[in-house]
C-alpha cells in the first residue's frame, strides 16, 4: 500500500514514534526529544518557525507526558497554525518495552499501520499537488555544495544554517528537511554562491 503524502510537517515525541509514522506516510517529521524541548531554545524557534510558515501537526502519546508537551507547545507556537491529534488510549506496551509505560497505554509507536491511516488521511495531498512540487534540494546537492561527505561541511552547514534563521547544530538530513520546507532551491543555491564568492 502506498504512503499518504502529507504536506504539513508532523510533530512527534521520539525517533520510534518517527519510524513508525514514516513507514505509513510521507511526510516531514520532527521530534521534541521528550521533554528536552522545553528547554531546548532553538528547536523551539525552529518549531515557531515551521509553525508559522507550513502549520504543523502535533501528534504525541496519550500519556500524561503527552499531554504536558502539548500544553507546552500551545503555549509557545500560535494556536491558528497547530493541528493537534490523539491517539485513542488502548492498554498495552510496545514490542521494543519489556514493562507497560506509567499510564499502560500504547504510545504513537504502538499503533497499527490502519489507525495512523485514517488519522492522517483528512490531511492528504492529492495527486495533482504531489506532481507539481516544487524541485526539492538533495542529498547530492549538498555533497557537491561541500555541505556533507567532506572536510569543513559541518562549519558550511553552520554557515549557511545562520543565513536561513535555523539552529546550527542540526544533523545534515534534518538541516536538509528544513530547508526544504522553508525556502526554495533557488534561495538556495543563491545563498550558496553567495558564501562561496566570499561575501
Amino acid at each position: 500500500m502506498s504512503k499518504l503524502k502529507i504536506d504539513i510537517p508532523i510533530l512527534v515525541e521520539g525517533k520510534y514514534d518517527k519510524i513508525t509514522l514514516l513507514s505509513v506516510l510521507d511526510a516531514s517529521i520532527f521530534t521534541t526529544g521528550g521533554f528536552s524541548v522545553f528547554n531546548n531554545k532553538e528547536k523551539q524557534a525552529l518549531l515557531r518557525r515551521l509553525a508559522e510558515e507550513k502549520g504543523l501537526i502535533v501528534l504525541t502519546d496519550s500519556d500524561g507526558g503527552g499531554k504536558q508537551i502539548r500544553s507546552f507547545l500551545s503555549g509557545i507556537l500560535p494556536k491558528e497554525k497547530i493541528r493537534m491529534l490523539y491517539i485513542p488510549k488502548i492498554e498495552g506496551k510496545e514490542r521494543r518495552k519489556s514493562h507497560k509505560s506509567k499510564d499502560g497505554f500504547l504510545g504513537v509507536e504502538g499503533m497499527t499501520a490502519d489507525l495512523l491511516r485514517s488519522l492522517f488521511a483528512p490531511f492528504a495531498v492529492g495527486e495533482s499537488k504531489v506532481q507539481a512540487e516544487k524541485r526539492q534540494i538533495t542529498k547530492t546537492d549538498f555533497y557537491l555544495d561541500g555541505l556533507s561527505g567532506g572536510d569543513g561541511a559541518k562549519a558550511l552547514r553552520a554557515t549557511l544554517a545562520r543565513a536561513f534563521s535555523l539552529p546550527e547544530d542540526m544533523t545534515a538530513n534534518a538541516f536538509l528537511e528544513a530547508l526544504n520546507l522553508l525556502s526554495s532551491y533557488e534561495e538556495y543555491k543563491s545563498e550558496v554562491e553567495r558564501w562561496k564568492g566570499g561575501e
